[in-house]
């Protein structure tokens, strides 16, 4: 049985995304559907995580979204 994770640190999504850091944070700013950073504190320092399954179904949403621009 594999446990999936609950939610992901900033550099895990952009290795499940293969992209940068840089790249992560542009789509986080102009994608409305792009599930929304947890900060888990105040401070600045404080780390940011995302919810994994949101970051599959927006995953799945862009792939079906490309193969209907395709199609």
């Amino acid at each position: 049985m594999t446990i999936k994770p609950i939610r992901v640190q900033f550099k895990t999504a952009c290795e499940l995304l293969d992209i940068s850091r840089e790249s992560l944070r542009h789509i986080v700013r102009t994608d409305a559907a792009f599930p929304r950073p947890i900060k888990t504190g105040d401070t600045k320092q404080a780390p940011v995580y995302f919810d994994y399954a949101e970051l599959v179904e927006w995953h799945n949403s862009q792939k079906q979204s490309l193969s209907v621009m395709e199609a």
